[in-house]
């Protein structure tokens, strides 16, 4: 099981990694040596097989009263393997694996007591803090249209995709009067499906989810069914 320190430990890795790729990209070569080597031209070359993403969290199919506060973020990279479908290779398919990291801060609280949980949303009632935080494992696959040459990395791409997740780690946690925590609640669904879309010039990419389904099933308040959706918009960036 993941511990909300494992949780920690993924988003600075995350971030060192980001930040590693950055710095080495940008050790550009100085010698006539170094610009020979960094000059030859691949032909059969392959684009964007790794990703690394920021996003801004919202959810969506909110029942009567809820709301979301502060800032709810999410995390996301792995690898993508390219097939280019044609001569310029500027059309392609792409399928891999990755992990993800989303957080939500909502009014939403969640409890539980004898296996039973109950859902509330938060009226008049003082709180330091509500959110939801899950990891899963995602398994993109997408088509892919860029003008890319052998000869530049630069170019203007649009990827469009379906992704399913597999959600290995959940946590809900209320901190006010008292600390209420519900670790992998059972509501939540294990796998979640969805449709994307990754499109921009170079570094920088817009990026956009849907999730497809629900995030909970057979979850309700007052008898009325919990349809919360899961939109994603943020940034995207492709490495090698």
């Amino acid at each position: 099981m993941v511990t909300p320190i494992g949780i920690m430990r993924l988003r600075y890795f995350v971030l060192f990694i980001f930040c590693s790729v950055v710095a080495a990209a940008q050790e550009l070569p100085t010698t006539v040596a170094d610009t020979t080597f960094y000059s030859k031209v691949d032909s059969l070359y392959r684009e964007d097989q790794l990703y690394l993403r920021i996003t801004y969290n919202l959810l969506r199919q909110t029942p009567n009263g809820y709301s979301q506060n502060g800032v709810s973020p999410g995390f996301g990279g792995g690898f993508l393997r390219d097939f280019p479908l044609n001569k310029k290779r500027t059309f392609a398919v792409a399928a891999g694996m990755g992990i993800s990291y989303n957080k939500y801060h909502h009014d939403l609280q969640v409890s539980e007591f004898d296996g039973i949980r109950n859902y509330v949303i938060l009226q008049d009632v003082n709180y330091d803090r509500n959110k939801l935080e899950q990891v899963l494992l995602e398994f993109p696959l997408e088509i892919r249209f860029r003008n890319s040459t052998p000869q530049s990395h630069k170019f203007w791409r649009f990827y469009a995709g379906v992704k399913a997740s597999y959600l290995v780690f959940s946590k809900t946690k209320f901190i006010g009067n008292e600390t209420v925590t519900v670790i992998n609640n059972p509501d939540f669904r294990k796998w979640q499906f969805g449709p994307y879309l990754s499109t921009g010039y170079n570094t920088w990419n817009f990026y956009a989810y849907y999730g497809a389904e629900p995030l909970l099933r057979n979850a309700s308040i007052d008898g009325k069914r919990i349809d919360l959706t899961t939109l994603n918009l943020g940034l995207m960036f492709y490495i090698l």
